[in-house]
């Protein structure tokens, strides 16, 4: 009788400070940019746009990186050299950005290059995790290493909320330092297993693969990227407009309180991250994306229904709590959704499948802001939430569409 696999925690939270530190970023780059683009731009449209240079750059990037520490052979192994790289730069270009948001030409270079170095490491530090664990335990470590992700967002959305009220700088700063403090535990705990070379012949393409997967009679892996393509849009979409939707429609306050009250969403999806791995390991990854979209449609919903003159008046402790249950279920579909894609794959393609997962969620965060600025721009901010409804239904009927039992490759842990 085999013995069950069992997950390594230490190694595996361990782990989690990679996605930790790319988790440190974003949100404060969506709650606080827009805020800082909008002293030099008034159109919601061309802020949306100017928040897609990360997805921009990171839709060619990320998986050409990734394939390409998929074929890499170093002594650090094959994904630290890009993690080695990308991290401490970033940080160092983050501490910096406030300092130059007086100049809109200084600001947009440091955004643009910070982008750039953020694109180098994101693919490799996510495909990590799949490299060093198998397939069956892969949603309960993921559920770990996004506790990890929503913990880094909590810190940054909630604690930033009143470091922004002492120095605007200050949440900038903060991450910088914990950035670097992520890549050190990486490179001390973090021992990638010994690889030999691979010949010209078994080197992994990423155009053959887009290939296999559109030509595959088995529809689990297109379905389950197009799903992603339109839950991370209007998620993406959403957050990128927060802030300005509160402040400007809800009139809440300042980027602080923006901040807090999306804050909720984060720390909900951080308490229910590891719970949605169990979840989706004991009744199946599909299930579980299935049970969270559907709940968090109903959510936004209501959200839709929310604000001045609207049928539900604005009630900030009423929004945070529909946040709170927002956030429980987001996880369910967050979670499961990067082992779905990488479920069947052998490790000698884990990396491309990685970047697809990235090409799909980076298409989605490309059009989101822009779409969402272009309807904001239209209707104003009080139809914000009806296009999170609509997105997140579509991306329900694609992963409803997937039929097939998915049968899992053997797995071999290399010494």
């Amino acid at each position: 009788m085999e013995t069950k696999a069992k997950l390594d925690y230490k190694k595996t939270f361990i782990l989690g400070f990679g996605f930790f530190a790319i988790s440190l970023v974003w949100p404060l780059y969506n709650v606080y940019v827009p805020l800082y683009l909008e002293k030099f731009i008034s159109s919601s449209t061309i802020i949306g746009a100017i928040m897609t240079i990360d997805n921009i750059l990171a839709i060619f990037l990320i998986p050409f990186i990734s394939n390409l520490s998929d074929n890499t052979r170093t002594r650090f192994g094959r994904r630290m050299p890009f993690i080695l790289i990308g991290l401490p730069l970033s940080a160092v270009l983050f501490i910096i950005l406030p300092s130059t948001t007086n100049s809109f030409l200084m600001m947009m270079i440091v955004l643009t290059v910070l982008n750039f170095v953020m694109a180098i490491y994101r693919g490799p530090t996510v495909a990590l995790m799949p490299d060093l664990t198998p397939p069956e335990l892969r949603s309960e470590a993921n559920g770990i290493i996004n506790f990890m992700g929503g913990l880094a967002a909590v810190v940054v959305l909630i604690g930033g909320s009143f470091m922004y009220k002492v120095n605007p700088g200050l949440p900038f700063w903060v991450t910088g330092i914990i950035m670097l403090f992520s890549l050190f535990m990486l490179f001390k705990f973090i021992k990638e297993p010994a690889r030999g070379e691979k010949s010209a012949e078994e080197k992994v393409k990423v155009i053959q693969s887009v290939k296999d997967i559109i030509s595959n009679s088995d529809n689990k892996t297109l379905n389950v990227l197009l799903g992603i393509l339109f839950w991370f849009l209007g998620y993406q979409g959403m957050e990128a407009m927060f802030s300005r939707y509160s402040v400007n429609y809800l009139g809440v306050g300042d980027g602080g309180d923006s901040s807090l009250i999306i804050g909720v969403f984060a720390l909900s999806f951080l308490i229910f991250a590891i719970p949605a791995g169990f979840l989706g390991a004991k009744i199946g990854k599909k299930k579980a994306i299935i049970i969270g979209l559907s709940v968090d449609i109903l959510v936004f919903i209501t959200l839709s229904l929310m604000g001045p003159g609207n049928v539900i008046p604005f009630n900030k402790t009423l929004m945070m709590g529909l946040f709170l249950i927002g956030g429980i279920f987001w996880a369910c579909v967050n979670i499961n959704s990067y082992p779905y894609v990488v479920q069947g794959v052998g490790e000698n393609k884990v990396g491309t499948y990685t970047g697809l997962y990235y090409f799909s969620s980076s298409i989605a965060a490309i059009t989101g802001p822009i779409i969402f600025g272009f309807f904001v721009d239209l209707f104003g901010f009080s139809r914000l939430f009806v296009i999170v409804v609509i997105s997140f239904a579509i991306a329900l009927f694609f992963i409803t569409r997937i039929k097939s039992k998915v049968v899992e490759v053997i797995w071999k842990k290399t010494a």
